[in-house]
């Protein structure tokens, strides 16, 4: 039973919703008229995510953040350019390794922005700078709907099925209900703060939506057929690479940069996670019938980053808790430094909704 409790903690719920999901889709894929209405709901589900995204975020607060530039600096270079830059390098892996759709998959993830509650939850269960998180997830947020689109035109381009129509496309189904609900902000942001946690299930089903008319698209397109489990397991293989490597080169970049251990921790969540709540919407309008295959390596590297995230939280938190905030190892490889002190009062969080 401790076996079970374990894995169950471990295991995001959110993640077995998206599984079931796929899994529905799978046995019933919605086809011909039903699924123009799907794919109808799914448009509307996409334009209400980004207006609530945008009717939540404060940009001014993101703004004030900002007077750390230079933590804000690193983890953006950290999300929009190492990022991409090891997902551009892991192009030679295809085909021998990936296939062409699981490729571009792992490079879209790459493109996407750094998580706001997975960062948030870690950064407080490790005793870190939790007022930079909170900044870093809203500015990256806020940064990753513009960059991302224009990323993926980029260094996807029409090998995606990515086009002008597709940028035409975007600024519709994203930008426009972003921008509206930015602008509605001053008179609906008292309502979507007090209402977070309801609204937080229009989030979730939203994506759930996504999710099914992507796989339902993609089983209608005979996915699986292109896809062996050899493969999958070796897209695992990679993206457990990509994570460490990012933990590493964060945690040590942090470090030569002579952050302290606060911020250190801050930087080592927000520049190594991606997030699934902003790239799932994105990938539908970015990849339309090729979502599903794209989607893969996100939905993998969100469990995978949340076991790991989760794991090294709570040992540097009880390290923090057991040093009293001093000498506690805040990064991998890391020994900490004579004053980096744990703030109070961000004792640890509960666990992460998918972000």
């Amino acid at each position: 039973m401790s076996i079970v409790r374990k894995l169950a903690r471990l295991l995001d719920p959110y993640i077995l919703l998206l599984l079931a999901t796929v899994g529905l889709a799978a046995l019933l894929p919605a086809g011909g008229r039903a699924a123009d209405a799907v794919d109808g709901v799914s448009t509307g589900c996409i334009g209400l995510l980004f207006f609530l995204y945008g009717a939540r975020l404060s940009t001014a607060e993101a703004v004030e953040g900002l007077r750390h530039w230079r933590l804000h600096l690193t983890i953006l270079c950290c999300t929009f350019a190492i990022f991409p830059l090891f997902g551009l390098a892991a192009r030679g892996l295809e085909p021998w390794l990936l296939p062409h759709d699981l490729y571009q998959g792992l490079l879209f993830l790459c493109l996407v922005p750094s998580t706001v509650q997975s960062s948030i939850a870690f950064t407080s269960m490790a005793r870190g700078n939790v007022a930079a998180a909170i900044a870093a997830g809203s500015f990256s947020s806020l940064v990753g709907v513009f960059l991302t689109p224009l990323f993926a035109a980029a260094l996807i381009g029409a090998s995606g099925g990515f086009s002008v129509d597709s940028l035409l496309e975007i600024a519709l189904q994203l930008l426009a209900p972003f921008l509206l609900g930015q602008l509605l902000r001053r008179w609906i942001g008292g309502f979507v703060t007090r209402h977070r946690r309801v609204l937080s299930f229009v989030d979730r089903g939203s994506i759930l939506v996504v999710v099914y008319a992507a796989f339902s698209e993609g089983m209608n397109a005979g996915i699986w057929d292109r896809v062996a489990w050899p493969r999958l397991l070796a897209l695992f293989g990679v993206e457990a690479v990509l994570l460490a490597c990012m933990l590493l080169l964060t945690g040590w970049g942090a470090r030569r940069l002579g952050f302290g251990r606060d911020d250190r921790v801050a930087i080592v969540f927000a520049g190594s996670k991606k997030s699934l709540a902003s790239g799932l919407p994105m990938a539908g309008v970015i990849f339309g019938a090729q979502a599903a295959m794209a989607v893969l390596p996100l939905m993998i590297f969100h469990q995978t980053q949340l076991i790991v995230g989760a794991f090294l939280a709570r040992r540097w938190g009880s390290a923090a808790e057991r040093d009293g905030g001093s000498g506690a190892p805040a990064v991998p490889g890391s020994r900490g430094a004579p004053g980096d002190q744990a703030p109070a009062g961000t004792a640890g969080a509960s666990r992460p909704a998918p972000a």
